[in-house]
């Protein structure tokens, strides 16, 4: 090449290297300009932990809370725990298996500022030992994920969760929902269900669920929903038509059996090997299965009842009273002249009296003569109040289309 072009060339590689220079400069962030992310603060019991360091452990058997506290703050002061904070939190009430962390300042020294002792998934107790001693109570937040659920019924609810590898609480919730409207040990194979339910975890564990929002049971070819609403301030389930799916008798006074024996005019007693009525419904389930109320009542007998052995009798209103036989045992307090509600445990499953196993002799009187439990009709709580429809029918569209949804 000659010189004069090499002298025309390197002028405008020059001022090209330089324009490029000001455009990457024009486009990179200025150094005001750049954005530097905060630090993540560590949170643990609503306590900040950047200063600190937390270490965990669990109560072991027969270990109390002086024996964890001793390598950690003086004598005096877990004294002092023992006689001051009772009323917030009885310290002779803690259990092996349950955690408890402590929290200790990020230095040489590692003195303890905070023990914290788990009482249940949510609540926790807290021992400030910053200044003096401050005890408080408090609970974890809870997380609210919605998730949603299908099956197909094979041989029951629970062994279509179990099998199906579903949260086996749900299961437990959806009886408690159509627990007035759908008999769970009449299922068919092939009845099925769609539910869209909130799941509960606390840093990041599941712990539970919470409401279900809205499902469809299809059984016998019949669809029941349950839509979950609030008004005035409550929660309550209705069906598509507005009506409460609660009704003043529970479907069946315990959970997750199978029946034995049906109301009859004539059977072969299995002791007695004679032919006789057997006004009742044997309902077969583990030993110590509770046994609840199936509606609000007073208690006007509970003991031993002959063939009966450990029962107890409820009278709900002027009409009706249930008889529930058989039992191992009674609820805490069940005795006659007391008043229960609806769902509260009157006894457990047994085989007192003449039985050959464990198994609840169930019994409903209506006006004094006994009746079907299995074909007794129930009148519905209250609907969905007229001031409320519009929205509420607005929210049943919509969670059906949701439901619609599901594959």
């Amino acid at each position: 090449m000659k010189k004069s072009h090499l002298r025309l060339v390197f002028p405008i590689i020059i001022l090209l290297l330089i324009l490029i220079g000001l455009i990457v400069s024009l486009t990179l962030p200025k150094e005001a300009e750049i954005q530097i992310p905060d630090p993540v603060s560590r949170i643990a019991y609503h306590i900040n932990l950047d200063t600190f360091d937390i270490e965990y452990g669990e109560v072991e058997r027969n270990q109390n809370l002086s024996e964890i506290l001793s390598p950690l703050v003086s004598l005096q002061m877990i004294d002092r725990i023992a006689r001051t904070s009772r009323q917030i939190f009885d310290v002779r009430k803690i259990r092996p298996g349950n955690r408890y962390a402590v929290i200790t300042s990020r230095d040489s020294l590692k003195q303890t500022i905070y023990f914290i002792y788990e009482i249940t998934a949510t609540d926790f107790v807290v021992y400030d030992f910053k200044d003096s001693l401050r005890v408080y109570r408090d609970k974890k937040k809870v997380t609210r994920s919605v998730k949603n659920a299908s099956g197909t019924i094979s041989s029951s609810l629970w062994n279509t969760f179990v099998d199906d590898g579903l949260d086996i609480n749900l299961a437990l919730k959806m009886s408690d929902v159509y627990a007035w409207t759908i008999d769970f040990y009449g299922l068919q194979k092939g009845d099925n269900f769609k539910v869209i339910y909130e799941a509960l975890s606390i840093d990041a564990v599941p712990v539970g669920i919470g409401n279900i929002l809205v499902s469809r049971f299809e059984s016998s070819g019949h669809d029941y929903y349950a839509f979950y609403f609030e008004q005035d301030s409550a929660g309550a389930y209705f069906d598509e038509l507005a009506q409460s799916l609660q009704r003043t008798f529970l479907k069946a006074p315990l959970r997750f059996s199978r029946i034995s024996s049906r109301f009859t005019r004539s059977r072969m007693h299995p002791i007695l090997k004679i032919s006789r009525p057997h006004y009742g419904v044997d309902y077969v389930a583990p030993r110590g299965t509770p046994v609840v109320a199936l509606g609000d009542g007073k208690v006007v007998d509970a003991g031993w009842n002959g063939g009966f052995g450990r029962h107890v009798r409820i009278r709900h209103n002027s009409v009706y009273a249930t008889g529930y036989g058989h039992l191992s045992g009674y609820g805490a307090g069940i005795k006659a002249g007391k008043y229960v509600k609806q769902g509260d445990v009157i006894g457990y499953v047994g085989s007192s009296g003449l039985s050959t196993g464990a198994h609840l002799d169930f019994r409903v009187y209506k006006n004094n003569s006994p009746v079907d439990p299995l074909k007794m009709e129930s009148p519905p709580a209250e609907p969905v109040d007229t001031a409320h429809l519009k929205e509420y029918n607005a929210l049943v569209k919509t969670m059906i289309a949701r439901l619609d949804s599901i594959n």
